[in-house]
């Protein structure tokens, strides 16, 4: 299948760090999000002569396991460029890579990775200071901005609130052909990593687990009810998340407070970076206009396609929401040059003004995000 041809943010900032980084390129993301489709279009226009090697392919994973330099030079002398795909594949690429990096200081090298390395390898020997970083997630509003319009973006949010953004979803035409294409994704792509590299043999543990976390976007998770329910301890809870948010599943807001004793910060928010692969979890599809969880899935697109734009365009910010126990609340705050932001996410009701506590104490840099300006945040 023809995947729609999109210009990726992240494109620009791959290509500098190549030509002018001394450093081991590492592009992180979710499988299907279009890694290696962009690492091809970049090496295509790159000079010099470049090794391309795939981490399932059995005849590497051997040698660059092997932690011996000597082999490895004599598969690595005489290139230029030298690009592992799916790099988490490889027993303990990390440290094989900080050898490779050490002796061959003008090899360049791009490697990605559908999982953190800390998830993927239990790299003992930290690549500290030798890497640049990218991560790749499903398109974003601002990169579909490019190939069409704003207006065409805000008539096509049904479409995405219930399918998501990953580029192979974008060509389909059919809500059939959608759905299959999340069942195979979320079933055969998504947990891999988890359940091959954390010694997790029982996958429903994973997926009964995304099926409640999936009914809470948007409110505090409690990881002691969610132990309670699925017989798990709370601290296996909070690893299992943590391994879903290291293969880019799943992210977590917390709560923000400057030690007022009134502000609740113990409970995390947990939102989806896809919200196809959240409506595939709970296996509903229905209409927008029929759901009862519109504002949740609304909350889910705008926070996540906000963190997507800081992300692509290299921003860097502390992101939280905020609540008293009083019950005042405001759904995203951004921490900026030490400059506070408050924005009310509401599909279609426009609320004026912060909550009055918030005011008192942080002032009134505040915002509703709707369907009717969400644009201005996100692009």
């Amino acid at each position: 299948m023809q995947i729609m041809s999109v210009i990726r943010t992240i494109r620009k900032s791959l290509v500098e760090m190549l030509a002018s980084n001394r450093k081991i390129v590492l592009l992180f993301g979710a499988r299907q999000t279009g890694k290696t489709t962009l690492s091809n279009q970049v090496l295509l226009e790159m000079p010099g002569k470049i090794l391309k090697i795939n981490g399932d392919e059995i005849k590497y994973t051997e040698l660059l396991s092997s932690r011996d330099f000597s082999k490895m030079k004599l598969l690595l002398e005489g290139y230029d460029v030298l690009f592992i795909d799916e790099a988490q594949r490889i027993p303990d690429i990390g440290i094989n890579l900080k050898i490779i990096y050490d002796n061959m200081p003008q090899l360049k090298m791009l490697v990605t990775g559908s999982s953190s390395f800390e998830l993927a390898n239990q790299v003992k020997e930290p690549l500290t200071g030798r890497t640049s970083t990218l991560k790749m997630m499903p398109f974003s509003f601002q990169e579909m901005k490019k190939n069409t319009s704003i207006f065409d973006i805000q008539q096509r949010l049904e479409e995405f609130m219930l399918y998501g953004l990953y580029p192979e979803i974008t060509n389909y035409a059919n809500s059939g052909e959608k759905e299959k294409y999340l069942i195979e994704l979320s079933s055969s792509y998504l947990y891999k990593d988890i359940l091959e590299l954390s010694n997790i043999r029982n996958s429903s543990k994973i997926t009964n687990l995304l099926k409640l976390l999936a009914f809470q976007i948007g409110q505090e998770v409690s990881l002691n009810e969610i132990g309670q329910s699925l017989g798990m301890s709370q601290e296996t809870v909070s690893s299992y998340i943590d391994l879903l948010e290291k293969s880019f599943i799943v992210f977590r807001l917390s709560g923000f407070s400057r030690n007022l004793r009134k502000e609740v910060v113990k409970r995390d928010k947990i939102y989806f970076w896809d919200l196809g692969v959240r409506n595939c979890v709970i296996q509903n599809f229905a209409p927008i206009s029929s759901r009862t969880d519109l504002g949740e899935i609304w909350e889910n697109l705008i926070v996540a396609e906000r963190l997507k734009y800081l992300s692509n365009n290299q921003i860097t910010t502390n992101s939280y929401f905020w609540r008293t126990y009083t019950g005042a609340e405001i759904d995203y705050v951004e921490e900026k040059n030490g400059k506070l932001f408050a924005y009310e996410i509401k599909y279609s009701k426009i609320r004026k003004n912060a909550p009055q506590t918030w005011i008192d104490n942080y002032g009134n840099n505040f915002k509703c995000i709707t369907k009717d300006n969400f644009w201005e945040f996100v692009m």
